[in-house]
């Protein structure tokens, strides 16, 4: 659709949307996935459909809506790019929605989406707030109610901190997650131990004591059929996850992970940054507080041993220019150092080093072959046949999460060999 002549069209001819025939879509959102909020997603779905098939010239295209996403930003919405990729396309030439808060909560991305929409021909009409961007004075109204709606987030997130620190304060357990292995929650929120899932925990705290490294115990539970809560196979970060929750100790630690203020949907740990909070005897123990302490001890004397700091910063990793800076193109995992038959260095894909290629089938490099490169940032290595040699192309991450590939292997030298390729920086290019 051509923005512009149809806002002449509507003033000129004093038509409204209503006379334009236009292929229509909707979008939809809720925060939650809660029972009552499924039910406003399929109030919003029924009206929005009825109301494009009651006007004559205007045809749906499709719906689209993201149920239990946050608001905050449109980057983890896949319905919400999806319905952008259809715009940019050409298949939506008017999208419709509740109001600004349901599209986005700040006024950068209402902004920024709306005018990308305009530029590839869609419009989008914010029902109750009675926002067209089809109208021109739309930019100013949408800029006031999206400005609103950011401050409503703003105070709403700080109440929510204020009332939750203070139940910290008051040492209320506050469980956020829906469940965890070996406990389920009561109609109170409290920790019941689940007996069957608990005999699992034990086992894992027992192998332990026993020597069996976290990799191998993800492997005795794959291979006895165990799944995770999330029905997934083990990973070792998800079992040493488990040897350090003091949960299974009966205890609770408040707040051992925080949200920084300009990283709002992502965690850390808290090293002090922010008042925690902890509880003992909380409920009832899976594991003896013996038993976890001295889970932690051998614990921490590996650590030690694989010169890993306290802060689980992994020291060893920096030992070589490229540890950490590989990445496996199959599972995105980091390659690591390894020597291998007759003592030849090549850098292995970690999952495949813990889990065999049934996990993923790997990458493997010559340390021969990185020699001379110039990498400074996370980059992806991909395995390429040229003249009937394998060769390796080298992506940065960045570049090969958006779908590109650096189509460059390298020039061929007179003897048929292929030079590796220079990772080089990317430059920034600035519209004047």
């Amino acid at each position: 659709m051509d923005i512009y002549a149809t806002r002449e069209e509507l003033k000129s001819r004093q038509k409204n949307i209503f006379d334009l025939k236009l292929n229509v879509a909707y979008y939809a959102r809720v925060s939650t996935d809660k029972e009552e909020q499924k039910t406003s997603i399929e109030h919003q779905w029924t009206f929005f459909e009825q109301l494009i098939s009651d006007v004559k010239n205007w045809t749906l295209v499709d719906g689209y809506i993201d149920e239990g996403i946050s608001g905050i930003t449109v980057t983890h919405r896949e319905e919400f790019q999806r319905m952008l990729q259809d715009a940019k396309a050409g298949k939506i030439d008017l999208i419709i929605t509740k109001e600004i808060t349901r599209f986005a909560r700040n006024v950068l991305d209402s902004i920024r989406y709306t005018r990308e929409l305009l530029d590839c021909g869609t419009a989008v009409w914010f029902r109750n707030d009675n926002i067209n961007t089809l109208d021109e004075d739309s930019e100013l109204r949408l800029s006031i109610m999206s400005g609103i709606a950011q401050e409503e987030s703003r105070s709403m997130s700080e109440n929510n901190k204020w009332s939750i620190r203070k139940k910290f304060e008051r040492g209320e357990v506050m469980i956020t997650t829906s469940r965890f292995l070996g406990y389920d929650k009561n109609e109170y929120g409290d920790l019941i131990v689940n007996r069957k899932e608990a005999e699992i925990v034990s086992l894992t705290f027992d192998l332990y004591l026993m020597n069996v490294g976290s990799s191998r115990i993800g492997e005795l539970l794959d291979y006895l059929g165990v799944k995770t809560v999330t029905g997934t196979t083990w990973e070792s970060g998800t079992i040493n996850g488990m040897l350090c929750n003091e949960k299974y100790k009966g205890d609770f630690h408040l707040q051992k992970y925080y949200t920084p203020e300009n990283k709002r949907n992502h965690t850390r740990k808290n090293n002090g940054e922010v008042q925690s909070y902890y509880i003992s005897e909380n409920h009832e123990p899976i594991v003896s507080p013996e038993v976890w302490e001295q889970v932690q001890k051998i614990r921490e004397q590996r650590k030690r041993d694989r010169n890993i700091g306290q802060d689980n910063t992994m020291k060893f990793q920096n030992r070589y220019p490229l540890s950490g800076m590989l990445i496996c193109p199959y599972c995105g995992k980091t390659l690591r150092r390894r020597q291998v038959y007759k003592k030849k260095i090549q850098w292995l894909c970690s999952t495949y080093i813990e889990k065999g290629v049934k996990a993923c089938k790997g990458i493997r490099i010559d340390d021969a072959e990185l020699q001379g490169l110039n990498i400074a940032e996370q980059t992806v290595v991909e395995e390429v046949i040229k003249n009937g040699k394998k060769h390796y192309c080298y992506t940065s991450k960045a570049d090969f999460d958006c779908g590109i590939r650096n189509s460059t292997v390298s020039a061929e030298i007179e003897d048929g060999s292929v030079l590796p390729s220079v990772n080089r920086p990317r430059r920034t290019v600035i519209k004047l």
